[in-house]
């Protein structure tokens, strides 16, 4: 039998069995949450303007993610020479979803924040799986408690709408009400491009709030290592990634597609520097909608930069940087 066991047992194909995020244990006690990372699901796209779908985000990543779970102690990357997602520290759950309400933002809103606090409150670092951009709006209420943090934002849009006919907490509106919360203390908004949603004065609005705004375009011509120059060094960041912050060619299944996105590696690249550069503390990625992606490949890529991302977080924990 091999060291880790792999050679052993079943074979456990990414085909076979439960599909939990990255075939991780299950975990829908929420009050014996008992991990590093806590994996939850927040399947709704009631604050969607254009097309929906964004529902099923949250298990078509669980079941792209079966894909990068072959059973092998870690994940070794050569380029790096190191081992990701092994060993001691390296404890993830899927604590399955929160419960949606039906056409009542507000309570499904809720449920989203009850299960971010209780991976808050075990001590665990939550990763949210969306769902529409909205949900980063309970995502980031349940964090009051918590120590500042910076707000770092991949999206084609710069989601800073106040209220448009009434409505605070669409998927228009999570950085704005981000923005008011005294526990964000600034906001890098990368990715934003092309016609927007949001007109002039939520730009002004946002750099008022200081935030700094950086179009695809501008992020290449500085490089990443410049542009993890603007964010600040050493202190706590939230992470929301919207699935149109990449290009449609390798993202295609999302509401709002917006071409001259990014691509894979460069946005690799930038989060693997924002985890070795402080402390990641929360992320969400939202906004994958599988139907529009017959081939899948959307949400392959979410799980495949989530799995990667929550390596280098927890490498650069559990050794020094």
């Amino acid at each position: 039998m091999s060291a880790n066991g792999y050679d052993s047992g079943r074979l456990n194909l990414p085909f076979v069995g439960i599909c939990s995020f990255g075939k991780y244990p299950i975990q829908t006690d929420w009050s014996a949450i008992d991990a590093d990372i806590a994996i939850l699901g927040a399947p709704f796209d009631g604050g969607t303007q254009w097309r929906a779908g964004a529902r099923f985000g949250p298990r078509s990543i669980r079941e792209a993610s079966t894909l990068f779970a072959f059973g092998h102690a870690g994940a070794y990357d050569h380029e790096d020479d190191r081992v990701y997602l092994g060993g001691e520290g390296c404890r993830i759950v899927d604590i399955g979803d929160a419960d949606i309400v039906h056409t009542d933002t507000e309570r499904s809103h809720a449920g989203i924040e009850a299960g971010v606090r209780a991976i808050l409150a075990a001590g665990a670092l939550p990763v949210v799986l969306g769902g529409d951009h909205s949900i980063n709006i309970p995502c980031i209420r349940a964090f009051d408690d918590q120590p500042p943090m910076h707000l770092v934002q991949i999206d084609a849009h710069l989601d800073f709408v106040d209220e448009r006919h009434g409505v605070r907490h669409g998927h228009g509106n999570p950085m704005r009400r981000a923005a008011e919360r005294s526990h964000i203390t600034g906001m890098t908004q990368i990715g934003i491009r092309n016609v927007s949603s949001t007109a002039r004065e939520g730009y002004d609005d946002a750099r008022g709030f200081g935030s700094d705004i950086l179009s695809v375009r501008q992020v290449r011509e500085m490089g990443v290592d410049a542009l993890l120059e603007r964010i600040p060094a050493g202190v706590n960041y939230y992470v929301s990634i919207d699935i149109d912050g990449f290009d449609p060619s390798i993202a295609p299944g999302t509401g709002t597609p917006s071409h001259g996105g990014f691509l894979y590696y460069e946005m690799l690249e930038f989060l693997a520097g924002l985890a070795a550069r402080g402390r990641i503390a929360g992320i969400d990625l939202v906004e994958v909608a599988p139907d529009y992606d017959p081939a899948r490949i959307t949400p392959i890529l979410a799980a495949q930069l989530l799995l990667n991302l929550i390596g280098r977080i927890l490498y650069f924990r559990n050794n020094e940087r």
